[in-house]
């Protein structure tokens, strides 16, 4: 298929060495990927049972006013929770049924666990099994942990989906093969998806998450699972588990993760390279043309990558080849090489790759390149501001739907306008 730029054995650093990091960290906890999925799960809400801080963390990451009902709260952990003078479940009980009443369009509520929850050992998967019996069959509850305590903050949108995989309804013995593209994504990237996929000649495909919770996709030996994000393991492992079958893919960042991604479906399905390559090439093409203007500028610039998000990787090799940015350094807080394995193919030879993270060796060595760009978290960027370097914040990656042909030149952007800003700022 002429469209893809297949991966190669033993190319790029798919054999490079890691430089393993472990020490202090500076990252997002994992409650922040509910800003993202209460908005792809429609009839779903997400109550937190953690303390204020988790409340002011959601509230200003959301941007959510104080007239607004949004479909995410904080059950909070007082004092007397964490001293052991009240009885938690008693009072997650109350909450959760005084929440129902209040909010009777809820058919699914996920109870998520925060760092205070498991330091008081609150066992939310009991109690979403107890809540469930009281409130089945209108409403589901399930739980999943968005503690930062050992974990980086896009691991809260693995630890959702992977809640939802037992409730996924299993397929007919008979079933033909489907697609299962799984990873949250805007509604408007799913559609340009979803219409691709069926002028290629997949018509068999769904979307996980749902965009409601009452329609979630059915798995097993037919399935073929596409990854639309790195960052879902547990996911993963338990739909393949479930008779899944992963496709080996890069992940559909710029033209040329988005033509591999594709392409690697349409090999999954047999699809006439002929029919593949008309649909794919127009769209190709007017994304590299938008990619110009912004490769004149960020060509040749040296680019660092603190570990935040697992995006790091995609993100490096769509910089690199096609935005023509030297990499200095691919920081990421884990390294799936199974899961990386056609993106790693595509990094340019010689890459610095390192995985974990240990904030002061890190610092010290992106002080000492200097970097035309550094990608980091939001805890990192304004003091590296502060000393003249010009910082991306890597959440906004997430945030900002970057997916697909149509979205390359947007992605392109990001890595752009603190440059932009930065040269419009000099006197």
């Amino acid at each position: 298929m002429n469209a893809v730029v297949a991966p190669v054995a033993n190319a790029g650093c798919v054999d490079a060495p890691v430089l393993y990091e472990r020490g202090q960290r500076e990252v997002f906890c994992g409650l922040t990927g509910i800003v993202w999925l209460h908005r792809k799960i429609q009839d779903a809400f997400f109550l937190v049972v953690g303390s204020r801080t988790c409340a002011h963390l959601l509230q200003s990451a959301a941007g959510v006013m104080i007239f607004a009902e949004p479909r995410f709260a904080t059950a909070v952990i007082e004092e007397r929770d964490l001293a052991g003078l009240a009885d938690a479940n008693s009072e997650l009980d109350r909450v959760v049924t005084r929440l129902i009443e209040r909010r009777p369009d809820i058919r699914l509520l996920f109870l998520v666990g925060s760092c205070p929850s498991e330091v008081i050992k609150l066992d939310l998967d009991r109690a979403a099994t107890r809540l469930s019996q009281s409130f089945a069959p209108r409403v589901r509850i399930r739980a999943w942990s968005g503690s930062g305590l050992d974990t980086t903050f896009t691991q809260g949108e693995d630890a959702c989906l992977a809640a939802l995989v037992p409730d996924m309804p299993a397929t007919e013995a008979d079933a033909p093969p489907s697609l299962l593209v799984v990873g949250a994504l805007a509604e408007v990237v799913e559609d340009q998806m979803a219409r691709l996929f069926a002028e290629i000649g997949i018509e068999r495909v769904r979307f996980f998450p749902p965009r409601r919770s009452d329609d979630l996709p059915p798995v097993g030996p037919g399935t073929r699972l596409l990854l639309a994000q790195p960052f879902l393991a547990e996911t993963a492992r338990l739909l393949e588990k479930r008779g899944a079958t992963r496709l080996t893919a890069p992940f559909p960042l710029g033209v040329e993760g988005t033509a591999g991604w594709f392409g690697a479906a349409a090999r999954a399905f047999g699809v006439d390279e002929a029919r593949f390559d008309a649909a794919i090439a127009p769209r190709a093409e007017r994304a590299r043309t938008a990619l110009a203007r912004h490769r004149e500028r960020l060509a040749g610039k040296s680019l660092f990558f603190f570990p935040d998000s697992q995006l790091e990787v995609p993100l490096a090799r769509f910089a690199a080849r096609e935005l023509g940015m030297r990499l200095v350094e691919v920081g990421t807080p884990y390294l799936h090489r199974g899961h990386l394995a056609a993106e790693l193919a595509l990094l340019p030879p010689g890459t610095m790759l390192s995985e974990g993270q240990n904030v002061d060796n890190q610092l010290d060595r992106c002080r000492a390149a200097q970097p035309d760009l550094t990608v980091c978290g939001l805890g990192l960027a304004n003091p590296l501001e502060a000393e003249g370097l010009a910082t991306k914040w890597s959440i906004e990656l997430l945030f900002t739907p970057v997916h697909g042909f149509e979205q390359a030149a947007d992605l392109a952007e990001l890595f752009a306008r603190p440059l932009v800003r930065r040269s419009r700022l000099k006197v």
